[in-house]
C-alpha cells in the first residue's frame, strides 16, 4: 500500500511540474499572455513543495521520481500534444517505472541524517573536515 501511495504523490509532483513548465513554455514560444506564468509559479511551487512530503531521503526521491516524470510527460504527450507515443516509448516508460520500483522497494541501509564513513583516502579541509560536504 506504502508502494501506491507514494506512486500517486510522484505522479501528482511530475503533474504539477509539467503543467507550471507548460504554462511557462506557451507564454515563450507560442505568444500567450504573460499571465500564464502567475499560475505557472504557482504549479512549480506546488512541485517542489509535493517533493518535501516524500518519505525517503531527497536524492532517491528525486530518482525515482524521474521514471514516473516520464510515463507522466508521455500521458501529457498524448492528451495534450496529440501525439501518440510508440511502442518503444511505452517500452522505455515501463523499464522507467522498473527502475522507479527497485529504487524505493530496495533494502536502505543508510537512512537520512545518517553519517556515511569516509574513506581514508578522501581528502580532508584544513579545519578536518570533509571536502567533498
Amino acid at each position: 500500500m506504502e508502494f501506491l501511495k507514494v506512486f500517486g504523490l510522484f505522479v501528482i509532483t511530475a503533474v504539477a511540474e509539467i503543467v507550471g513548465c507548460y504554462l511557462s513554455y506557451l507564454w515563450l514560444k507560442q505568444g500567450y499572455s504573460i499571465w500564464l506564468l502567475l499560475p505557472a509559479a504557482l504549479s512549480l511551487a506546488a512541485f517542489a513543495w509535493l517533493l518535501t512530503l516524500h518519505p525517503h531521503a531527497a536524492g532517491r526521491v528525486y530518482a525515482a521520481y524521474g521514471g514516473v516524470y516520464i510515463g507522466v510527460a508521455l500521458i501529457w504527450l498524448w492528451i495534450v500534444d496529440s501525439v501518440r507515443p510508440t511502442i518503444t516509448d511505452f517500452i522505455g516508460v515501463g523499464v522507467c517505472f522498473l527502475g522507479m520500483a527497485i529504487i524505493i522497494l530496495g533494502p536502505h541501509h543508510v537512512q537520512p541524517g545518517t553519517p556515511v564513513d569516509r574513506p581514508a583516502s578522501a581528502p580532508l579541509r584544513q579545519d578536518g573536515g570533509d571536502l567533498r560536504h
